[in-house]
């Protein structure tokens, strides 16, 4: 892909900029009627692959484009996940089914103890889980080019500090933490069942970036900071760590378009990382909704 085709292809796969009242209008009255599942990717070459995929089942989704990167990766997945459990609680209201005024002590405990902007509200999320997918690099030996990785835990391996000896992280400096888990027992079931159907996927840890990986020695440096790095992107570790302010369980799907290492973009294979994407997301009502 030359630099003009490529340049072309980030203009139209551009994600646009619109409100997320805008988006989910035509799904709050069903977001309060059922649980659904959120699926975020970065543009909307990404968002249409995983619609194709979804065919007749993506009633049971909402699938938006919130931009490349971990800022934008967050905010719209907050966006997203603030204003359809705000749209389901105040259909539930408008139904008559108002929340207790003296609630029992373990539904007092959960209202307080529940994360972010939710903490004290009555409100629960309107979604059962928050999937990332997308394209992404590939750890050579770990995910090769055209295969899928289905994360065990999604981790900001940029986020630290530099220090004359070396980088620390996040967790080093006790700042936080840059890692987020995956829900385990739906990662595995989402595997197997992708393994069943002839496609080629592994676990392993996705690492988050803000600038994506284009020499050897920075994928070296990636593994020394994550040994059990299987694949690289721009958004996971932001889509985690949103859906966990609302207390809700994420995964990261990527299918690799390149391998993590020197910038080759006559090796990339785009295309293809799109069709496994496609073909990942045809069997995701199934093992996500049920």
């Amino acid at each position: 892909m030359n630099e003009q085709k490529q340049n072309d292809s980030i203009e139209r796969n551009r994600p646009e900029t619109t409100s997320v009242s805008n988006s989910f209008e035509t799904n709050s009255t069903s977001a309060a009627a059922t649980k659904r599942v959120l699926i975020v990717t970065a543009v909307d070459a990404e968002k249409e692959a995983v619609l194709r995929g979804l065919g007749d089942q993506a009633a049971y989704f909402d699938v938006i484009a919130a931009g490349v990167g971990p800022a934008s990766a967050a905010a719209g997945t907050a966006a997203a996940l603030a204003f359809v459990s705000a749209a389901a609680g105040a259909s539930a209201l408008a139904q008559g089914f108002a929340a207790p005024s003296e609630p029992d002590a373990a539904q007092a405990s959960a209202a307080s103890s529940r994360p972010g902007p939710l903490a004290g509200t009555g409100l629960t999320p309107a979604y059962t889980l928050v999937v990332s997918a997308g394209i992404g690099g590939g750890f050579p030996g770990r995910a090769d080019v055209g295969s899928l990785v289905v994360a065990d835990a999604m981790v900001a391996a940029d986020l630290g500090s530099q220090t004359p000896d070396g980088f620390l992280s996040v967790d080093e400096l006790g700042f936080g933490s840059s890692r987020v888990a995956a829900d385990a027992v739906l990662a595995a079931r989402l595997r197997h069942e992708l393994q069943q159907a002839g496609l080629a996927v592994s676990g392993g840890t996705a690492v988050t970036v803000s600038t994506a990986t284009g020499t050897a020695e920075t994928a070296a440096e990636l593994l020394r900071r994550v040994p059990d790095a299987a694949a690289e992107g721009m958004e996971g570790f932001g889509v985690a760590t949103a859906a966990q302010q609302f207390g809700v369980p994420a995964l990261e799907l990527r299918a690799i378009s390149n391998a993590v290492g020197p910038r080759d973009r006559d090796a990339w294979r785009i295309k293809d990382a799109l069709d496994a994407l496609q073909a990942a997301s045809s069997i995701l009502r199934e093992v996500l909704t049920s």
